[in-house]
């Protein structure tokens, strides 16, 4: 819901901080890679209980993921590029999650309940933006990206809000999972009523 908004906040910054990287030749590609295996650092950091660590893990993840979408449009986005970035997100975020339900196992319930939810938003994206790509339909209201974005209530910035919420109050994790949890089904909800107008 707030990534069209952040973008003008975010892109001016992004741009300084990607401008050194352009510069020494590393390609968005690396970027993404190296983002999506620090990313990954914070399931066992989570598991572990050292949250403060797995939140700069995650803030880390985040900052590559907008620096190789600015690599990216500097030298021009590709399909692989797009692949690599979506993939690596989605296994990203079910990573941080899982790394919750190690944790607290006492937690095992919200945590199943918001990997679920992670599936119906996943799909219901990645679903419109196939058939998208196939009828050439385009959007621009989060910037140029390889895939078709159909926005909804829980999008990447709501996500790490929660992500954030969750490594600093982690005693709450399970009614914070629970609550996101029903925002991602809305955010399904709005997807694939939105996907059956356009497509039916």
């Amino acid at each position: 819901m707030l990534d069209g908004s952040l973008r003008r906040i975010i892109d001016p910054p992004l741009v300084r901080l990607a401008a050194p990287l352009i510069r020494s030749g590393i390609s968005a590609n690396t970027v993404t890679i190296a983002g999506f295996i620090v990313g990954l650092v914070a399931m066992p950091l989570i598991a572990m209980g050292s949250y403060g660590l797995g939140l700069a893990a995650i803030l880390l993840n985040r900052l590559a993921d907008g620096l190789d979408g600015t690599i990216a449009r500097r030298h021009g986005a590709t399909d692989l590029g797009g692949y690599l970035d979506i993939v690596c997100d989605f296994i990203f975020y079910g990573a941080v999650a899982f790394g919750f339900a190690l944790a607290q196992p006492e937690s095992l319930l919200p945590a199943a309940f918001l990997l679920l939810s992670f599936i119906g938003t996943g799909s219901s994206f990645l679903a419109f933006a196939a058939v998208a790509g196939r009828r050439n339909l385009s959007t621009a209201a989060r910037g140029p990206k390889s895939l078709y974005y159909l926005g909804g209530l829980t999008e990447g910035t709501e996500t790490i809000l929660f992500f954030v919420l969750c490594c600093l109050f982690p005693g709450a994790f399970g009614t914070l999972a629970w609550m996101f949890g029903v925002a991602c089904w809305i955010t399904t909800l709005t997807r694939a009523t939105t996907a059956w107008r356009t497509l039916r």
